[in-house]
């Protein structure tokens, strides 16, 4: 006969282990659970041309990185961008891209939200369910699931899945259910029914910076274009009287040519500009190492004599 603490203990024994044997599917988060999981890992992205007019909004991910990743096509002819939600924007920069997979990485000072989780889209099978969350025609956090309905083409798949993606989904999180990321939304087919497109997380990997100046070859002088395109676009800022953006575009100028003393006092005008004295000074220094005379020009609009 089982005594009272007997009966308690075998049935709390076979509870157990029928927890421990179910399988990892079961233990799945619920929708309500994986968006307040992702909600802080999701931003809007906007961009501007060169007259500040906004050219079009899409959707990004916060990666551990601290970069944010969306598609290309998102931010394509673009000169600036900003990155956020909630009416609270920051300027943001292009850092890396690759427009063969559609997967543009931009960088910004202060990223504040949560990194998403990573997942493997390799790892995803037909029939999952998964999340996608974005701002399809600028609806911030709109959130929507569905299924994985097909895995196209080798590891790492392109993932087909029902979950809506609307215009201004682009570059939003496809999540799988244990609030991991799994894919970036960046397509839907018209006129199809739940045609809807995520590339796989794993490309995420391959991407590298394209601020890296090449030291000898076509590649040096193609990225010094770039660099002497953003510098003429600063100039031009200053010229119509918007310091912000002019030292945004100096910054992207010097990162790619670090060593171009024009640019660095084109910023350094743009802090005077801006009232940022503490900012200027630091440009200053730089400066005396690479110009002397535009330091101490500079330096004389900070202490007038």
């Amino acid at each position: 006969m089982f005594t009272c603490q007997q009966r308690i203990t075998v049935p709390s024994l076979f509870v157990a282990w029928m927890f421990f044997a179910l399988p990892l599917s079961a233990l799945a988060l619920t929708p309500s659970e994986v968006f307040e999981q992702v909600k802080d890992s999701v931003f809007v992205v906007k961009t501007f041309d060169a007259l500040g007019k906004q050219k079009g909004m899409g959707s990004a991910v916060l990666l551990p990185t601290g970069k944010i990743a969306t598609n290309c096509h998102v931010i394509e002819g673009g000169v600036r961008f900003e990155i956020g939600r909630n009416e609270q924007f920051a300027p943001a920069t292009l850092y890396a891209s690759d427009h063969d997979k559609d997967i543009c990485l931009l960088d910004t000072k202060d990223p504040s939200g949560k990194a998403a989780q990573l997942g493997r889209a390799a790892s995803l099978k037909v029939g999952e369910p998964v999340y996608a969350v974005g701002a399809p025609q600028g609806l911030e956090l709109s959130f929507s699931d569905g299924i994985v309905s097909q895995l196209r083409g080798s590891k790492p798949p392109l993932i087909q899945t029902t979950a809506a993606i609307s215009p201004g989904s682009s570059g939003g999180g496809l999540f799988d259910s244990e609030a991991r990321l799994v894919g970036l939304t960046t397509l839907y087919i018209d006129g199809g029914q739940n045609l809807n497109f995520a590339m796989p997380v794993e490309w995420l990997a391959e991407i590298k910076s394209d601020r890296k100046v090449v030291r000898s070859g076509g590649g040096r002088y193609a990225n010094l274009l770039e660099a002497n395109a953003w510098y003429n676009l600063g100039d031009t800022y200053r010229i119509i009287n918007r310091p912000t953006d002019a030292i945004d575009a100096f910054r992207q100028s010097l990162r790619i040519d670090p060593e171009n003393a024009d640019a660095w006092f084109g910023l350094g005008l743009s802090y005077v500009e801006s009232d940022n004295r503490t900012a200027a000074l630091e440009v200053v220094k730089t400066l005396r190492r690479l110009d002397p005379k535009q330091a101490e020009k500079l330096f004389n609009m900070l202490v007038p004599r």
